[in-house]
């Protein structure tokens, strides 16, 4: 996964959104940091050198599932998030999506015959504390629940998740070769694709199957198309890694109970790079121009950044903004064509 989320929410992929769309923990696509550069400029200092030199602003050079969902659900939303940097606060949701995500990781360190539900279940309060550490933010979800009722009814709701697994898999009878599989392919173009998988299934014949976790409910058939783009966008780095086809993608929806499965083709896999292709150029273009256009929808009600969006009356900051690239960065372009392995 990249991170977790409600429904297809996570990839804005244009689907039935079951809750508040997602952003990664940290973003691949980043040249900035932003934050700091910001509060640069409102107190009219210079960005340390340490940081970075400022330059003209850029076009990150990589793309995720998250952030090509971001620029098509709503240009101004990617600016936002990549190049203004802008903080967003944790939600119940998204963050009950990575804890589930996380127990259902950790559940494939136990033998096979110990993968049970209640085995799975014991695993949440751990995993709770070890969010809470890695991410502090997440602690002011409840910060007004003093009794700790809410935080309560919301593990019980977190357990629910988990148990309701075990009706659409079996884990005693599967052994992951990959589990968070951090995957990164260049093109030929230079772009770089990258995210991280939940899960990589290989079968004794060699055929692999990707799959996801969703913590919301499965869209409705006319959105299905729209579901799997993060599917296939992670089948079409694997494709370029390994020049492997993926035998099957699949989705697995907790909140509703269902499971969605694909058998994608290389044609599929060729039609998902050139819109992607298509996509960084309008990114690029967006970059140069400053043309961040807001695209107003049903998901500007989760949205943090009403503040800053001119349809709810608010100004974004000042573009192009100082963006930096990070010296060691710069350095470290070219090298290696792609990699799978630890984020």
């Amino acid at each position: 996964m990249e991170s977790s989320s409600e429904g297809v929410a996570r990839v804005g992929d244009g689907g039935v959104v079951e809750g508040p769309a997602h952003t990664e923990g940290s973003d691949p696509e980043a040249v900035v940091p932003g934050a700091i550069v910001q509060e640069a400029v409102r107190q009219e200092t210079v960005v340390p050198e340490a940081v970075a030199t400022a330059v003209a602003a850029i076009a990150p050079a990589s793309l995720s599932p998250s952030r090509a969902g971001d620029f098509m659900q709503c240009p101004l939303l990617y600016r936002f998030r990549v190049i203004d940097r802008l903080p967003e606060k944790p939600s119940p949701a998204a963050t009950k999506g990575t804890l589930v995500h996380a127990v259902l990781e950790r559940l494939f360190d136990a033998p096979a015959a110990e993968r049970t539900a209640p085995r799975a279940k014991s695993l949440i309060p751990g995993q709770w504390d070890r969010l809470r550490e890695t991410r502090p933010e997440v602690v002011e979800l409840f910060a007004d629940d003093p009794e700790g009722e809410r935080l309560a009814g919301w593990l019980v709701e977190a357990e629910r998740l988990v148990e309701r697994w075990f009706t659409l898999e079996d884990p005693t009878r599967l052994e992951p070769a990959e589990r968070e599989l951090f995957v990164e392919a260049e093109l030929d173009s230079g772009l770089r694709l990258r995210g991280i998988i939940d899960r990589v299934d290989v079968a004794p014949t060699g055929e692999v199957r990707i799959v996801d976790y969703k913590t919301g409910k499965a869209p409705r058939p006319e959105y299905a198309e729209g579901a799997l783009f993060q599917m296939k966008f992670y089948a079409l780095v694997v494709w370029r890694l390994k020049n492997v086809v993926p035998r099957r993608l699949q989705l697995v929806y907790l909140g509703s109970g269902d499971v969605l499965t694909y058998d994608p083709v290389l044609a599929d896999l060729e039609r998902v790079e050139r819109k992607l292709l298509a996509l960084w150029e309008a990114i690029r273009l967006a970059t140069q121009t400053g043309e961040w256009r807001p695209r107003p929808t049903k998901l500007c009600g989760w949205c943090d950044h009403q503040a800053h969006c001119p349809e709810f009356g608010g100004t974004p900051p000042p573009y192009p903004l100082p963006v930096t690239l990070p010296v060691r960065a710069a350095e470290s372009e070219g090298g290696a064509q792609g990699r799978m392995g630890p984020g």
